[in-house]
């Protein structure tokens, strides 16, 4: 079984690929398969988040890109700065790992929180997308939801 335990940067040849939902590209030790059915394990430094397009080897060099897979996301847009602020705002004040972008923003699909976002006047689309939430001020998101080296109290 291939042993994947190097992060290489983001440029270069990879021999294959690995396509993982967020939740398991935030752990570090698991067994997954590759694109190509290829059966092999994750021994990665802990606390750290598989990213779009990352690449990650093997001790012998095989190397493989990371894919986001697509999962059910909420998908805002809009275009008043101040309306998308606020739904930052009240998503993030639950803790909910957001992905921002330009008059955009998507999170876990949750029809809890897309009511919430109806009573803010915005319009939640549900969509099958893969999901890069923002890692936050204090370092990449944990599988619990929340963020490593931040805690409340």
């Amino acid at each position: 079984m291939l042993r994947f335990t190097r992060r290489l940067g983001r440029n270069g040849h990879a021999d294959g690929s690995l396509t993982l939902p967020l939740d398991q590209r935030m752990k570090g030790r698991q067994r997954v398969t590759l694109d190509d059915d290829t059966q092999a394990g994750l021994f990665m430094e802990r606390g750290g988040v598989l990213r779009d397009g990352d690449r990650i080897a093997t001790g012998e060099g095989y190397v493989v890109r990371v894919r986001a897979a697509a999962e059910p996301l909420s998908t805002v847009r809009c275009d008043d700065p101040l309306l998308l602020a606020r739904a930052c705002y009240h998503l993030g004040n639950r803790h909910v790992p957001l992905q921002i972008e330009k008059g955009r923003l998507c999170y876990r699909h949750d029809p809890v929180l897309d009511a919430m976002l109806e009573r803010l006047g915005m319009e939640p689309l549900r969509e099958e997308a893969p999901f890069e939430p923002e890692p936050g001020a204090y370092g990449d998101y944990t599988p619990t939801g929340g963020q490593q080296g931040h805690r409340h109290g």
